[in-house]
């Protein structure tokens, strides 16, 4: 997510590292580089002329405090006006009603069974009690795809088989919520053309009839500016409360997140991206801006990882952190931890400047397997003692056994002792809580 636009951003800002001030000369290269890079990234071309010419607005003339430099500087206005248009801040759902109904409608093929299935959970998380209402009659196994997804995971799903009235299967869903006490209804729609008039009628119905807290449009991310004009579409016959972006692992562009909430005004609510019923993220403008600007997003991570916090063993992580013995054992633990987090590309594009461990030729999930290969190779005292890898010996023999190029192996021993200096430096002396939760809490379990 979002991978090619950072790393085309990443260029353009380095253009101006050396640079003491900021000149019209200076910002001009930098400025038509951040443009190519969104364009590329699928951002709409109105947007990107608007946001180059506010930077540029912002920048030029600008005094640099003795505390920054103009790459630093410019980073900064960059990260704010990308908040801006990705909608400001975070616009939290109405679950207000008791019960809430929750309205979701899209396209076909945009992913909204899906969705359906992974807001349930992440409400149940919340400590609400949903219940998944099948309210596609059209689609062959619907139904059955909606059961399927949420049997797994234990939640329940309400379903008419033998009717085709829609009406009726959302009347008897509500009456079935009070009788069961569920107090959200989340109500899964068949995905329609925004020129299919008959659709359309009948969304307009179960909107009008259900009298929905929230109507959340899903959207395909791989489907780019299109989405937009679809949204655009639904809005004349809906009031759409919020977006939803689906399969944004799919995309590394993410043009559409970046775009869609400025042109349509409406928020966007949650984002997708990976095929686990707990891929699923409130979307937070700053935060996104941040993972595009390479600066990680901490404060997602840390709620992912508390989901899963084992108090006690992450303590005795934390005191191996800060005498030094963290070793290859622990990382190969807590690297399957990681994992089971959520996928690991999302996950290590939240911890701040960790890519360049997790990435030596750019293919995250290929960079684990090797390190693990690496790892396994190892002998027990190998594994206990990282400080013995100064013998050269030892290393040509872990590349043989592991079938990793010696410079890999190399790279790999040497990034180890770098981030375990990281975190060690970081745990005994930031002052950020944020950051000190996550050295004291990603290494859990």
């Amino acid at each position: 997510m979002f991978e090619h636009l950072q790393n085309k951003l990443s260029n353009a800002l380095h253009i101006l590292k050396g640079h003491n001030t900021i000149t019209e000369i200076n910002i001009a290269h930098s400025l038509k580089k951040i443009g190519q890079a969104l364009i590329d990234a699928d951002v709409n071309y109105k947007i990107v002329k608007s946001f180059i010419q506010r930077v540029k607005e912002k920048s030029v003339g600008q005094k640099v405090l003795t505390s920054l430099n103009p790459k630093q500087l410019i980073t900064k206005i960059v990260y704010d006006e990308l908040v801006f248009i990705m909608g400001k801040k975070n616009v939290e759902m109405n679950l207000s009603k008791n019960p809430s109904i929750i309205l979701i409608c899209g396209l076909q093929g945009s992913g909204k069974t899906s969705f359906s299935s992974k807001l349930a959970f992440f409400l149940r998380k919340k400590n609400k009690t949903p219940l998944l209402v099948a309210a596609d009659i059209h689609r062959p196994a619907a139904i059955d795809q909606l059961k399927l997804i949420s049997e797994r995971v234990n939640i329940p799903v309400f379903s008419l088989e033998r009717s085709r009235d829609v009406i009726e299967i959302v009347n008897q869903s509500i009456l079935y919520a009070y009788k069961k006490k569920n107090n959200v209804i989340i109500i899964d729609t068949a995905g329609r053309l925004a020129i299919d008039e008959i659709m359309m009628e009948e969304i307009k119905k179960i909107n009008k009839y259900s009298q929905p807290n929230e109507t959340l449009f899903v959207v395909d991310a791989m489907t780019g500016q299109d989405a937009i004009n679809t949204a655009q579409c639904f809005l004349k016959t809906l009031n759409i409360d919020g977006i939803v972006i689906t399969k944004l692992d799919g995309d590394t562009r993410g043009g559409v997140a970046i775009t869609i909430s400025s042109i349509v005004k409406k928020p966007i609510k949650f984002i997708s991206n990976g095929e686990k019923i707990g891929d699923l993220e409130v979307f937070h403008p700053d935060r996104i801006a941040n993972r595009i600007l390479g600066m990680g997003d901490i404060v997602s991570l840390v709620e992912k990882v508390q989901e899963q916090f084992d108090e006690e063993k992450t303590k005795k992580i934390y005191q191996k952190i800060s005498k030094n013995r963290f070793n290859f054992n622990d990382l190969l633990e807590q690297i399957q931890q990681i994992k089971k987090i959520g996928d690991i590309k999302n996950i290590i594009s939240m911890i701040p400047g960790i890519n360049k461990y997790f990435s030596f030729d750019g293919n995250q999930k290929d960079s684990i397997k090797k390190i693990k290969a690496i790892i396994h190779s190892m002998t027990p005292y190998e594994r206990n003692n990282p400080k013995v890898f100064s013998d050269i010996r030892r290393k040509k023999r872990i590349s043989k056994g592991s079938g990793i190029t010696l410079n890999y192996i190399e790279i790999f021993i040497k990034q180890f002792h770098d981030m375990n200096k990281i975190m060690k430096s970081i745990s005994a002396h930031s002052g950020n809580k944020i950051i000190k939760d996550f050295i004291y809490q990603i290494f859990n379990k």
